[in-house]
C-alpha cells in the first residue's frame, strides 16, 4: 500500500487531488500522514537553498520509514526521479558541477533502509508523458506541469513558515486559473510564482502600502534541460498582477521573470 507524505510545502487542494488521483483514477487505497508540522519544525530560520533541500530529503525518508514500520510490507521507496534530476544533481559521465540537490537525489541519507525504485531515471519528462499516454493514463495527470520535491519551500526566498506559504499559494491559485482559462497552461512546460521576500512601496486607494513582492515564472521547454520564459499576451500577464495585487493580502507588486535556461535555472532555489 503506498504512502503519501504531506510536507507542508504542498500547494493548495494538492493534498486531496493527490488522493483522489490514486483512489478514483487509478482505484488505489493510500495512506497519508501529515508531517507538515515536522518540515516547518525543521526549516525554521533555513535560508540556504541547499540546506532546505537536505532538510526535506531527510525528513521525508524519517517520516515514510516510521509509517512504514506501522504496516506489513512496505519495503520500497518508489520516486519519479528524471534524467533532468539526475543531471543536475549529481556529476554524470563527466566533470560537471552539482547545480542543486533535488532531494530525491542527493538529498537522501546514507541511513536509508529502503530499496529504491526509479523506473524513469534515465529518461526526460517528454518521454515519461509519452509513455503516459501509452498506459492509458488520464489526460489530465500527464498533462501536470512539473513540481518540485521540496515544493514551495524552494519557491519563497529565505526562510519558510506558514504565513508565507499561504500568501504564495493563494497568488499561485490565481496565476494557474488565469493561465488556464487563456488555454497557456497547456501550451506552456512549467508555470508558478515565487515569493520573493522583498517589499516595496505601494498605494491602494489613499494609503500607502509597504507589501510583498511576487514573481511569476513561466517557461517554455521539451526535456527541461534547457528552457525560455514564455512569451504570455500582455493581457494576461496583467489579468494576472491586477487578481493577486488586489485579491491577496500582503502583495503589492508582480514581476514577470524573463530568463532563460541557462543561464537561470527553471526554479529560483
Amino acid at each position: 500500500m503506498p504512502v503519501f507524505v504531506d510536507n507542508g510545502l504542498l500547494r493548495a487542494n494538492e493534498r486531496e487531488q493527490v488522493e483522489a488521483a490514486f483512489k478514483t483514477r487509478l482505484n488505489v487505497d493510500l495512506i497519508t500522514v501529515d508531517a507538515s508540522e515536522i518540515f516547518l519544525s525543521r526549516l525554521k530560520g533555513v535560508v540556504d537553498p541547499e540546506k532546505k533541500r537536505k532538510i526535506i530529503g531527510e525528513t521525508f525518508i524519517e517520516v515514510f520509514e516510521a509509517e512504514a514500520k506501522k504496516h506489513k510490507g512496505i519495503e520500497y521507496l518508489a520516486q519519479g526521479t528524471l534524467y533532468t534530476d539526475v543531471i543536475e544533481s549529481v556529476a554524470v559521465k563527466g566533470p560537471s558541477k552539482t547545480i542543486k540537490s533535488h532531494h530525491n537525489v542527493g538529498g537522501l541519507p546514507d541511513w536509508m533502509q529502503f530499496e529504491l525504485i526509479e523506473p524513469l531515471r534515465e529518461i526526460f519528462k517528454d518521454e515519461v508523458r509519452a509513455l503516459g499516454l501509452e498506459l492509458g493514463l488520464p489526460k489530465e495527470m500527464i498533462g501536470r506541469h512539473p513540481f518540485p520535491g521540496p515544493g514551495l519551500g524552494i519557491r519563497i526566498m529565505g526562510e519558510v513558515n506558514k504565513e508565507d506559504l499561504e500568501l504564495l499559494r493563494k497568488a499561485d491559485v490565481i496565476m494557474l486559473e488565469e493561465l488556464k482559462a487563456s488555454g497557456f497552461y497547456d501550451k506552456t512546460w512549467q508555470a508558478f510564482t515565487v515569493l520573493l521576500n522583498v517589499k516595496s512601496v505601494g498605494v491602494m486607494g489613499d494609503n500607502r502600502t509597504y507589501e510583498n513582492a511576487v514573481c511569476v515564472r513561466i517557461v517554455e521547454a521539451t526535456d527541461g534541460m534547457t528552457a525560455t520564459f514564455a512569451h504570455i499576451p500582455h493581457d494576461i500577464l496583467e489579468n494576472i498582477s491586477r487578481r493577486i495585487i488586489n485579491e491577496v493580502d500582503g502583495i503589492n507588486r508582480v514581476v514577470y521573470d524573463i530568463s532563460s535556461k541557462p543561464p537561470a535555472t527553471i526554479e529560483w532555489e
